[in-house]
């Protein structure tokens, strides 16, 4: 995998928002914290936090189902998913989205890259769509709204998040519904202008569309919406019992905001695993409701820990078995297998 700017930006950012983090804190205090914790919660939170992988895998066979025309393996689709976070956590810029359709792929011949590519932005734009309204409930518990009474700077990321959800929504639904009209006007710019790249261009951008045809199927949107659900229910419940783990007493509603916060946080580039921004929007999001900071950094360090551990062994392991290598994925994003 090539090591570009964007890595490096990623990384610049991550150190910065991890020295917020980090500042004025006393680290012999956190580990006291978290050495003091409960061992056996923190155990069960990496296995909620791990669980919701195959979750998301099993949300991915609705999501392709339009797209082969049957149900996939469960297997493949578990392994693939395991690599793809894998990457995620060990190279930059996202790989293990890449990683992730192309380990599919390889697996099922049947299914193009593009199209599971495309597949995962419908991803996306459910598990956007899920955190919001949590983040929502969390906003309407009193709770949180007697610790927070002006609450308009959340609002206003929660605006642009909606704002720039709605606009992927409509290109979706573009290519969806009039996708012909989406090819023309490719051939009349991009490929009129460019034409070196025009017909491989025309080429993706059809594998693409072919990978949205959950969206044209009112029961298989309702069987990926249950398990976006269930998956973030599941993630919210790991964030809650390492809540528990260190004696941390806020509001259960307050792992729904706070994983919409992360989640929205950890989009700007950073480094392998989201190091630094998971940790610096963890600690606001529990910093609004009033937690210590000792205990808001003690968490965010120790759910990180146990929850990035796991997967990454799983994923490695399912990344041997399938003989692949990371220099399998270098230009995956540039030259998709067809």
């Amino acid at each position: 995998m090539k090591f570009g700017w964007r890595g490096a930006l990623g990384i610049a950012i991550s150190v910065v928002l991890l020295w917020y983090t980090l500042r004025g804190e006393d680290i012999g205090r956190i580990w006291s914290v978290l050495s003091h914790s409960n061992g056996l919660l923190w155990i069960v939170t990496a296995f909620f936090a791990t669980i919701t992988v195959p979750l998301r895998a099993r949300r991915w066979e609705a999501l392709l189902e339009p797209v082969v025309g049957r149900r996939l393996h469960f297997s493949a689709l578990w392994h693939s998913t395991a690599v793809g976070v894998m990457v995620n956590n060990v190279a930059p810029a996202r790989a293990g989205e890449f990683a992730r359709a192309f380990a599919l792929s390889r697996q099922e011949p049947e299914v193009k890259f593009t199209a599971a590519f495309a597949s995962l932005a419908v991803d996306r734009l459910f598990d956007g769509t899920i955190l919001l309204l949590m983040m929502v409930v969390a906003m309407l518990d009193p709770a949180f709204v007697k610790l927070n009474a002006d609450s308009t700077q959340l609002f206003l990321w929660m605006r642009f998040t909606t704002a720039f959800l709605v606009v992927v929504l409509a290109i979706l639904a573009l290519l969806v519904w009039a996708p012909q009209r989406v090819f023309a006007m490719y051939d009349g710019t991009v490929g009129r202008v460019f034409t070196g790249i025009g017909p491989k261009g025309r080429h993706l951008l059809e594998g693409f569309a072919s990978g949205l045809g959950v969206l044209r199927s009112p029961k298989l949107m309702a069987e990926v919406f249950f398990w976006t659900v269930l998956h973030w229910a599941s993630n919210g419940f790991a964030f809650w019992l390492g809540f528990k783990a260190l004696g941390i007493e806020v509001p259960a509603t307050a792992a729904l905001l706070l994983q919409g916060i992360i989640a929205i946080g950890v989009a700007v580039p950073s480094s392998p695993g989201f190091f630094g921004a998971f940790e610096y929007f963890g600690k606001l999001g529990l910093g609004l409701y009033g937690t210590p900071s000792d205990q808001a950094v003690s968490w965010v360090i120790g759910y990180h820990v146990v929850s990035y551990i796991p997967i990454t062994v799983i994923g490695a392991w399912y990344l041997t078995r399938l003989k692949l290598h990371f220099r399998d994925f270098s230009g995956a994003d540039t030259a998709p297998p067809a």
